[in-house]
């Protein structure tokens, strides 16, 4: 009988009911002693050896309780138990379906639910009397738990799930002021814990994810005096079912919501500070470590973009738990993603120390693609990157073309900032190659495939940046807008204005209004390029209002990661209305728009940049000179104002053109594309009386300004004592100036190089209704009967009136009293053109008019023996047009 005391602790029932030998939990009443109990307990087990049936449930029943002096229902809870144990669920279930949980939980109420008095006494018969019930009513309610793992076990979950929460709402009315933290039989204590844990996942098998998730927040805030493991498994549990269980949970009952608590809004926000509270019993020491643990909490702030957070728990995990330099990677992924790419390197550097894991490639890719964002880290990401390469570890093919990738990046980068022309040529062709390389081994990647297009664009090869595009597009099924974007900007480059407008309204359609922001800029932009300015207001306009609903909806959320997917800020819409009422004239609005940006961000390069030229637009010279030096003080390396201050000095006299070239100079060094540079670094050598440098500036001026995107274009105030001059664009001044300095230095001009699209007219041809109109279609009555689709704007229509006025002084008409360019060639050369130069006569209306027209008015059509003189095609009978 040495085993009867053991009775009380006997083998627990696990969920899966595969404990070991029966041990009855039921002490003898008092009126039988714990031996007599124990043996009379081995007796009643040995008499149902047989399964029970339908037949003799009352017989086995009536025999526990005569043994056991049992009630009613804890002899079928004890039987019950039994078929259990041996795997008889359904037989289990049967005995179970006789147990009167309300009549039990009536008996036991008295005397469980009376508080616990303090004195030693009082406390004496409260465990005396106490015992008995709390033995009967674990027997009743671990009966009643296994009848649900029964359910369970039959595929019954809705059914199994009711039985659980009954077992809950037993003990919430027998302890109705929560079960108390001693006194309480250990068993008793188990079943509840059990039934606690197991009610949530029934609820989730049977689908019913409402219930499961009531059933969590009852468990977490409820008094049912779990221990430390159960509560971790639970809370662990609702945080893995809230952030990957697709059910979005209501915000917690204001009823469990304690004043001056934080109440989470939604799934996101309460897995995370579910996980939180078990990082803190980790620390604290009050549960094991758990691996998954850290795992889910660096997916739910990621999802949020609050990997500055994620870092700090990283920094707080004590050592031993991560290895360093797995550590080290970590915190640099979390400070990369939170744009804190100097701390990120730093970390990378520790790792990939000769001491530490110098060949890691996960390390080495992460470094390269750090330094591929910084033009001055380029260099170091080179290395970084070739290192990977070179790496013989780096056999899988996915991994080597990120390294391709990466390099071409870096390489690219690189570029921008080399010291000259030639080895700005020899990074830009190594940085096509390295992405071609990538290509070649993984021809699906689309991040790779828009670097690729990006890089043909940078390098003004707007065809093969075409066909990238939209290959980005195919790829990803048109549902990244960064694609719609760059095709976009292709087409505005080759000056294809309408279709980059139809696939802008086609992203805009079928992009969340959340994210149309980049693409409202960028039809703005195009607005903007196609001479409709309050069209270009609109757009921006609900581009405005958009930042600022995101602003109000993000509050302080905002991270680095919208600025890395070209999400729009406020500051840039306000300096891009700036510019836009700058470009008309309208100095108020331009001026209250510089206001709004500068309260925003108050020392931006951009902002005192554009000052300036409101400075400049006044006539206001020396505060336009300090605003724009300023605004260099501010960000050594800003373009535009280093362009501004160049053409501000060389208007001031000759001593300012050696300090203005030198601007000028050092603008084209970190943008070689910048236009305006080019066109005034021209004027500068045109001063200067380096009449061949200028000419080149200025052809390089000219080829930039004929595919340059708007998207990349600044809008530039013109200056203010041009403004005045009659016809003054820098467009125009640099299609008059080019022709007659190439002239006077004797050279011939290239049939490239001046076909009928490259003269004066080319910005009006765009504003035609219909360009390929003959001339016959649009003279009518002696006069111009030009269509424009849309206004001409101020500078367009002195073009336009002084092309006109030359007219009459060369009016050459057919017999049917028609202009036309053969009959122009007719009158000055007696002979028709021959079929070599025939396509001339396919050229664009106004273009094949306005090359006639601009030459004769400047005296520039030259003879047929002028042309023989200079080595030119033709045989000297005819003037070639080219």
């Amino acid at each position: 009988m040495a085993a009867a005391p053991e009775s009380d602790n006997g083998s627990e029932v696990g969920p899966t009911g595969d404990s070991g030998a029966f041990a009855s939990p039921v002490k003898a009443r008092e009126r039988a002693p714990e031996s007599e109990a124990g043996a009379s307990a081995a007796t009643a087990s040995e008499s149902s050896e047989t399964r029970v049936d339908d037949g003799n449930i009352q017989e086995a029943e009536s025999s526990l309780r005569e043994g056991l002096s049992l009630n009613y229902e804890e002899a079928r809870a004890l039987l019950g138990r039994l078929e259990y144990q041996r795997g008889n669920v359904e037989a289990a279930l049967r005995v179970f379906d006789g147990i009167d949980l309300q009549a039990a939980i009536q008996r036991f109420q008295p005397s469980l639910s009376e508080k616990p008095s303090s004195k030693r006494n009082n406390k004496l018969r409260s465990d005396s009397s106490n015992s008995g019930s709390q033995h009967a009513a674990s027997l009743v309610l671990e009966a009643i738990y296994l009848k649900a793992m029964s359910l369970q076990k039959l595929g019954k979950a809705i059914e199994a799930a009711q039985q659980c929460k009954s077992v809950l709402d037993a003990v919430e009315s027998i302890f109705q002021r929560g079960i108390p933290d001693v006194m309480v039989e250990q068993k008793l204590q188990e079943t509840v814990s059990k039934s606690v844990e197991l009610l949530p996942e029934l609820w989730k098998q049977a689908g019913a994810y409402q219930e499961a998730l009531a059933s969590y927040r009852r468990a977490l805030l409820s008094q049912w005096n779990l221990d430390d493991e159960c509560c971790t498994r639970i809370q662990k549990r609702f945080s893995v079912f809230l952030l990957y269980g697709g059910v979005e949970a209501s915000p917690p009952s204001l009823a469990s919501q304690t004043e001056g608590s934080f109440v989470p809004k939604n799934n996101l926000e309460e897995a995370i500070l579910l996980l939180m509270i078990l990082l803190k019993k980790w620390y604290l020491g009050k549960t094991h470590w758990d691996p998954s643990v850290m795992e889910h909490l660096t997916f739910a702030l990621s999802l949020c973009g609050q990997t500055s957070v994620l870092a700090k728990h990283f920094e707080e995990v004590l050592p031993g738990i991560y290895p360093r330099t797995e550590r080290w990677y970590s915190l640099a992924l979390c400070y990369s993603a939170a744009s804190d790419n100097e701390a990120a390197l730093n970390l990378l550097k520790k790792s990939l120390n000769k001491n530490e894991s110098p060949n890691d490639i996960n390390a080495l890719l992460l470094a390269a693609k750090i330094c591929s964002s910084d033009y001055y880290l380029a260099s170091e990401g080179v290395e970084y990157a070739k290192r990977a390469i070179t790496d013989d570890e780096l056999l899988d093919g996915h991994l080597r073309s990120v390294a391709l990738h990466l390099l071409g990046s870096c390489l690219a980068n690189k570029s921008k900032i080399a010291s000259s022309d030639h080895q700005r040529s020899l990074l830009q062709a190594e940085a096509l190659k390295s992405l071609g390389e990538a290509f070649s081994l993984d021809r699906h990647n689309p991040d790779l495939i828009f670097d690729m297009g990006v890089e043909y664009a940078e390098q003004r090869n707007m065809q093969a940046a075409l066909k990238c595009a939209k290959q980005f597009i195919d790829t990803t099924g048109g549902s990244v807008s960064k694609g719609w974007r760059l095709l976009s900007l292709v087409l505005s480059a080759q000056q294809r204005y309408s279709e980059a407008e139809v696939v802008t309204d086609a992203a805009l359609d079928e992009t969340a209004k959340w994210e149309q922001g980049p693409l409202l800029r960028i039809r703005a932009k195009l607005k903007a390029a196609q001479s409709l300015p309050m069209e270009a207001v609109e757009a921006y306009r609900a581009l405005l209002a958009l930042v600022q609903a995101q602003r109000k909806a993000y509050g302080s959320l905002k991270n680095g990661t919208e600025e890395r997917d070209n999400k729009v800020s406020e500051f840039e819409v306000w300096q891009g209305l700036a510019n836009l009422y700058a470009s008309l004239s309208y100095c108020r609005d331009a001026e209250i728009c510089l206001q709004k940006a500068k309260a925003l961000k108050t020392y931006s390069a951009t902002t005192l940049h554009a000052e300036g030229d409101m400075h400049e637009v006044g006539e206001q010279t020396q505060h336009a000179l300090a605003a724009y030096l300023n605004a260099l003080s501010t960000e050594v390396d800003h373009v535009p104002s280093k362009v501004s201050i160049g053409a501000l000095l060389s208007k001031q006299g000759p001593k300012y053109l050696p300090v203005a070239r030198s601007f000028l100079s050092d603008a084209l060094r970190l943008e070689p594309t910048n236009r305006m540079a080019w066109f005034y670094l021209g004027q500068v050598h045109k001063h200067d009386g380096r009449l061949a440098e200028a000419a080149d500036c200025f052809q390089a001026a000219s080829m930039l300004e004929e595919s340059e995107p708007p998207l990349f274009r600044h809008l530039e105030l013109p200056r203010t004592d041009e403004r005045s001059q009659s016809g003054y664009s820098p467009v125009t001044d640099l299609k008059r100036t080019i022709q007659p300095y190439r002239a006077q230095i004797g050279e011939l001009v290239p049939h490239h190089q001046m076909g009928v699209e490259d003269n004066l007219s080319e910005m009006l041809l765009q504003c035609f209704a219909n360009p390929n109109a003959r001339v016959a279609d649009i003279w009518v009555n002696g006069r111009w009967a030009a269509g424009f689709r849309r206004a001409l704007g101020l500078i367009e229509r002195e073009d336009w009136d002084q092309m006109r006025m030359y007219l009459p002084f060369r009016q050459i008409s057919d017999g049917d009293g028609v202009f036309l360019t053969v009959s122009f060639y007719k009158e000055i050369f007696k002979s028709c053109p021959k079929w070599e130069v025939m396509d001339i006569w396919k050229a664009r209306v106004p273009a094949k008019i306005m090359i006639f027209l601009w030459q004769v008015a400047h005296n520039r059509i030259p003879s047929g023996d002028q042309v023989l003189k200079r080595h030119g095609p033709g045989d000297g009978q005819m003037c070639m047009v080219w």
